[in-house]
């Protein structure tokens, strides 16, 4: 028999152009895959031995004959690659704008190696919120004050960015205050800073309430010890699960979930007290069954908590709000520090003693740090056209004393005309200068013997731009500002005032106030927490994991850099949920996180035991939140049901990945 003949196979692809489907020679670009594969390393924090796995060859192999296998070492160089060219990209993009927002935090790896990440923020020529991890470096203890100054200049410096810095956010820590001051200080002396730097430094809003709140909730400590005691014991077993679940039913109460909450995150514990208060009735009923159940509160008791639970549930919304994923503008923090304020007013004429105790404690703290007229968070306010002055004059007799309140009313508006008249001084700069460079070209053409009908109409044009621009410097009798102050504020229609956008409002009228409109791109960049800096060093906890712990730092940066900067070249948002995590807790700013391949054959057991629980009554489903979850299960999910038992002092924390 003769031999068989194989077919030719032909390479097409086939594209849409207009509507219509066209076919055409097939060209296998080996680059592109390669930096395509970079890509899906960085963006999905896969290890570079994934491109050695036999079926991942396969299945690619599959698709294309064309595919080479691409070793570890091969798929580094090209993350590095990626790496560079995305460095490169963002250095362009920042040379082109004006101000740059700083948040900065320190994290402790597995590796016992301190990371600080550095992360710019800034508002695009499109108008659009924008946020890049500069760096995520290795910055050797101690942590003074002066070394986190220090490591933040060298940053700055790399990226040329140094005279561009307006404002830097960090958290409540003595060494942030003194790295702070270093900073300005220098910025002082180059004469970079706005308004003389008062509007610098900024302190993480959502810390401070953190630290509000808990100070508060120490006044019925031992109720929330009570409560979260009681559910430890519970999820130590499944069959008290499931007696627990029983009662509920048969007492017909709602579909709530039991929530184990996180003792550092004061939201996670008001959502445990929350949802424990459903089942108050049950806890007494399984007391009466399990003798060992003794952490059942009273009648009064619960009354404390639901109490308590009305005063949280407006800090919970405020926490929500200046710690969303989107990372909100600074203009609608004030309305919030006003509502927090408003709430304690009025708890603090409750008739219940304990609430008078815990509203004092918390009005203290609130007044040491929102005591004094907060400037950035009042000018971005004021630059919101729905609230402008007008929501400076309602608020501050309510936040401060009377004759604070109408001196901090009258500091505002000085700073804001401050401000203001930088801008104009820095726009009529740039007129000045544009101005001299069309006298410098219309001389060089009228000099010139050879000058055609082009040149004719050009130097016209320049003419009429020269006048246009000399009519420009003519300062008006009213001034953009007050213009914008005297207009009745921005009334929203029905119903859209929470979709509503100030970055969109200024966008559209970018051209109406020129100047105004360039001072409010850049306040309303500045970030008003540091959940931006919380969120890399989730990343980074699942980065540098114990089978990576040998990652150099350039590496590690080189990784989570590349991750932002991929899903910033994509458009894509950082997932919140992430694999499985194990949480220790070292310290406030201490944080190890260590993957599932670490973990000893007891905890593995535990946690194939809980993935397998499919009844409904014992079922396991923690959610994820903005910020990890430090112990127990993750707090702000809508709920992590009856949780499965947990290993003392080791936290489970269960979210499955969506990527």
């Amino acid at each position: 028999m003769g031999s068989k003949k194989k077919q030719k196979v032909l390479a097409v692809e086939s594209k849409e152009v207009d509507g219509n489907f066209t076919v055409s020679n097939f060209t296998y670009d080996r680059g592109r895959v390669r930096e395509l594969a970079a890509h899906m390393i960085l963006y999905h924090e896969y290890p570079f031995s994934m491109m050695e796995h036999v079926v991942f060859n396969k299945f690619m192999s599959a698709n294309t004959p064309y595919w080479e296998k691409m070793s570890r070492a091969l798929a580094k160089k090209e993350c590095m690659r990626t790496y560079e060219n995305e460095k490169a990209t963002l250095r362009t993009l920042l040379k082109h704008v004006n101000k740059l927002h700083i948040t900065t935090d320190m994290w402790t790896s597995c590796q016992k190696l301190s990371y600080m990440v550095v992360t710019v923020h800034f508002i695009d020529a499109d108008w659009h919120l924008q946020r890049r991890v500069l760096n995520f470096c290795n910055v050797p203890p101690p942590h003074t004050g002066l070394l986190i100054a220090d490591a933040l200049e060298k940053c700055f410096q790399t990226w040329g960015i140094e005279n561009k810095i307006s404002s830097i956010t960090v958290d409540n820590a003595s060494s942030n205050d003194v790295a702070i001051r270093i900073l300005k200080e220098d910025f002082r002396l180059k004469r970079t800073l706005t308004v003389g730097g008062k509007l610098f430094h900024v302190r993480c809003c959502a810390h401070i309430t953190n630290l509000l709140v808990q100070y508060g909730l120490g006044e019925i400590r031992d109720i929330v010890d009570c409560v979260r005691d009681g559910i430890k014991y519970l999820v130590a077993s499944e069959n008290r699960l499931k007696q627990f679940s029983e009662i509920a039913k048969q007492l017909q109460l709602p579909s709530k979930k039991l929530i184990l909450d996180v003792p550092t995150r004061w939201n996670s514990t008001y959502l445990m007290l929350d949802a424990a208060i459903q089942f108050k009735e049950v806890f007494p009923r399984y007391g009466d069954r399990d003798r060992c159940f003794e952490w059942v509160p009273t009648v009064e008791e619960w009354g404390q908590v639901e109490n308590v639970c009305q005063l949280l549930a407006i800090f919970n919304e405020v926490t929500n709000i200046v710690s969303g994923s989107d990372y909100p503008t600074a203009n609608l923090f004030l309305s919030e520090v006003w509502r927090m304020k408003d709430i304690l007013g009025k708890k603090s004429r409750d008739e219940n003693e304990y609430m008078k105790s815990m509203v004092r404690k918390m009005s203290a703290k609130f007044d040491k740090y929102w005591g004094e007229c907060n400037l950035l968070m009042s000018i971005a306010a004021v630059l919101d056209p729905r609230f402008k002055m007008v929501l400076i004059q309602f608020c501050f007799p309510l936040i401060y004393h009377m004759p604070d309140a109408a001196k901090n009313i009258d500091h505002v508006s000085q700073v804001l005309h401050e401000l203001y008249d930088e801008y104009v001084h820095e726009y009529n700069s740039t007129l000045e200068a544009q101005r001299e460079q069309d006298n410098a070209r219309m001389n060089v053409s009228g000099s010139s013997s050879s000058v055609g009908t082009g040149r004719s109409m050009q130097s016209g044009q320049s003419l009429f731009k020269s006048f246009v621009r000399s009519v420009d410097t003519v300062q008006p009798s009213k001034s953009e500002l007050e213009n914008y102050l005297e207009e009745s504020i921005y009334i929203c229609e029905e119903g859209s005032d929470a979709s509503f956008n100030a970055l969109d409002w200024w966008k559209t009228n970018s051209l109406k106030f020129r100047t105004l409109s360039k001072l409010a791109r850049d306040i309303l960049a500045t970030p008003i927490t540091t959940v931006s800096s919380e969120s890399t060093f989730s990343a980074g906890g699942r980065v540098i994991d114990p089978h990576r712990a040998s990652l150099s730092t350039e590496t590690v940066q080189m990784l989570l850099c590349g991750s932002d900067w991929v899903r910033a070249l994509y458009g894509l948002k950082r997932s919140s949920s992430n694999s499985l995590q194990i949480t220790y807790m070292y310290s406030s700013r201490s944080r190890v996180e260590l993957g599932l391949g670490s973990l000893t054959n007891r905890v593995r057991a535990e946690l194939e035991f809980l993935l397998n629980v499919n009844k409904p009554s014992s079922s396991v489903n923690f959610g994820s939140s903005n910020k990890r979850a430090e112990l127990g299960l993750d707090s702000s999910c809508e709920g992590a049901e009856f949780a499965q038992p947990k290993l003392a002092r080791t936290r489970l924390v269960y979210s499955p990945s969506r990527n």
